[in-house]
């Protein structure tokens, strides 16, 4: 067991690509093809300086050995992550790549886009993909699905499209069952030291005999040892723990946020609520007024009626004391007749045949 520099650290990854046979290796083991020349292209290392949070970029020019014995010169744009970054700036990096007139050859229009393959080494998980290494590749196809193979490549078609490579680190657990996997060995985080997130404990029985693979075990030995890489992964340990903390600190400030706006949706709701229930008191104080309103009326209405009434039976009594006035006068009268005839001499029984009337009458008026 020996003790090697973790690569998942730039500075250290740096360090390793920068050997042009390290870099063949892994390239050819990442693209599944003969790697035979590597060259770093202008302007590799974007982030020097850690003012803001970057992705680690590496351009190669690479000559690729194909399968009939011809070789190919493609782009290789390597980024590489330790924390989950926005995929637009991935997108940023790949549109640098598309508008460099260094990647375009020919001239007029014969000019082609060199053909271009990104590779994503990520510190993190993408997802549910539990597959260590994946690989998006475009196909070309006709408009029934079929697979276009004649004429193909083309300069044109490879121009406007790439395939990618994306590797999720924390999905490298040690099985070592090709080629890949054993390159990919190097970045298992399940060896990181655990006093020491710098430093790796491997097993270099794996890689006797692989003089390539010595060769990567090698130079991450002696990045071990070289004081201005250990210094740089202390400054990456020292910029990470910031942005660990700036994390912790959104992360807790998210968190009250979102206690906030959970308790104002409660208040909000009990707002409501309320204001419902004084909406449903009012609609009940005003059904209430409105029943009393109605009392009211059928009460005034009732004391019309009632007036109405009062005023019939007055009117009823005056008729009935006129005609008791009426029947009085005429009872007055008759008395007076019955009275002058009966000065005249007549009887009683002759005055009631005369007058029409029942002797019980005459007589009783008689007596008045």
């Amino acid at each position: 067991m020996i003790t090697i520099a973790n690569p998942i650290y730039d500075v250290v990854f740096k360090y390793l690509m920068e050997d042009e046979r390290i870099a063949r290796t892994i390239l050819s083991a990442l693209l599944r093809q003969d790697v035979v020349k590597v060259e770093v292209r202008p302007h590799e290392y974007v982030n020097g300086k850690r003012e803001t949070l970057s992705v680690f970029r590496i351009d190669f020019g690479a000559t690729v050995r194909q399968t009939d014995g011809s070789e190919q010169f493609i782009l290789v744009e390597l980024q590489k992550t330790w924390l989950p970054t926005e995929t637009l700036r991935f997108r940023q990096y790949l549109g640098v790549q598309y508008q460099n007139p260094q990647n375009v050859v020919g001239e007029g229009r014969q000019a082609h886009a060199l053909p271009m393959v990104a590779i994503y080494l990520l510190g993190h998980c993408v997802g549910q993909i539990e597959e260590p290494v994946i690989y998006v590749q475009h196909g070309v196809m006709d408009s029934n699905g079929v697979k276009v193979t004649k004429g193909l490549p083309d300069p044109f078609v490879e121009s406007l499209t790439h395939d990618s490579i994306i590797v999720q680190i924390p999905r490298l657990h040690g099985r070592i069952n090709n080629r890949l996997d054993k390159v990919l060995s190097i970045f298992n985080q399940t060896n990181k030291s655990k006093n020491n997130e710098q430093l790796m404990t491997i097993d270099d029985s794996l890689y006797a005999g692989d003089t390539d693979m010595e060769h990567i075990v090698h130079r991450l030995l002696m990045a071990t040892a070289d004081a201005d890489v250990r210094q740089d992964m202390n400054v990456e340990d020292e910029y990470y723990s910031i942005i660990e903390k700036q994390d912790t600190e959104i992360l807790m400030r998210d968190k009250k946020l979102a206690e906030q706006e959970v308790t104002l949706e409660l208040q909000k709701n009990q707002l409501n609520e309320q204001k419902n229930q004084l909406n449903e008191q009012k609609n009940q104080l005003n059904e209430q007024k409105n029943q009393l309103v109605e009392q009211k009326n059928q009460l005034v209405e009732q004391k019309n009626q009632l007036n109405e009434q009062k005023n019939q039976l007055n009117e009823q009594k005056n008729q009935l004391d006129e005609q008791k006035l009426q029947i009085a006068h005429k009872d007055e009268l008759l008395v007076k007749s019955i009275k002058a005839l009966r000065a005249t001499g007549l009887s009683a029984e002759e005055i009631a045949a005369n007058l029409g009337l029942d002797l019980k009458d005459v007589e009783e008026l008689v007596e008045r």
